[in-house]
């Protein structure tokens, strides 16, 4: 029962944030799952959940994407993929997760201090990579995308939809990898139809909730997020 009830938090709050905000299903719930399931079974539930997200937004935030940038994330997602299963599947995830805890709160420590980062094309396509190796390897892309994009300043209308919109692509392509390299279960099918209702619950709190986040405390969000990702797969190694 105390499994269950969790389920239902995680994925209810999970669903919120990643509707309200554009990102934070993976790194809200990806910790959560992982103590009620294996590796590959919390990734792929992850990466199915926020696929159904993404999905059900897409039509409506269209509008606010920014398509220049959308593309080139694509393109560089191509290049990252393969890299990132091969990282599951070959490396030592432990020390990986250590060393990207150790970046990710290091470079949010420089952007609370106000360092700023110019956005440029061949910028994009670096992100796009590395949020595609990060999806596949760890279940998590929303890092380097917070971070360029907290870097550059960008309005929280175009980050919500090009990152939402970015997902649907990454998720869709990072699970049919996922399932073709790693496999499968019923587990993971069976427990993310259980948790649609739960999601589809959280959508409707985020769409209202988007409106009243002002600017500064949906940046001030993210901050607390990308600290608290880098703190957690810090601490989950020891």
């Amino acid at each position: 029962m105390n499994t269950i009830l969790l389920f239902i938090i995680v994925i209810v709050i999970s669903s919120i944030l990643q509707t309200s905000t554009g990102f934070g299903f993976s790194i809200l719930a990806t910790p959560f799952l992982l103590l009620m399931f294996d590796v590959r079974e919390a990734i792929q539930i992850n990466l199915l959940l926020s696929l159904v997200i993404s999905l059900t937004l897409v039509v409506k935030i269209r509008r606010d994407v920014n398509w220049g940038v959308f593309k080139r994330f694509v393109y560089g997602s191509i290049v990252g993929l393969p890299i990132g299963i091969s990282i599951f599947l070959m490396a030592n995830l432990t020390l990986l997760k250590v060393a990207i805890g150790i970046l990710i709160l290091v470079l949010t420590m420089l952007l609370i201090f106000n360092y700023r980062i110019r956005q440029t094309p061949n910028k994009d396509f670096v992100i796009g990579g590395l949020s595609g190796a990060f999806t596949t390897s760890i279940g998590m892309p929303g890092p380097p995308v917070l971070l360029y994009f907290s870097g550059t300043g960008i309005k929280k209308e175009a980050l919500r939809a090009t990152t939402l919109t970015f997902y649907l692509i990454i998720y869709a392509a990072s699970l049919v990898v996922q399932i073709a390299f790693a496999g499968t279960s019923k587990v993971v099918w069976m427990q993310s139809l259980y948790a649609l209702p739960i999601v589809f619950v959280g959508l409707v709190f985020g769409q209202w909730l988007f409106p009243k986040i002002n600017q500064y405390y949906f940046r001030l969000l993210i901050y607390v997020l990308l600290l608290f990702t880098g703190a957690y797969l810090l601490w989950q190694q020891f």
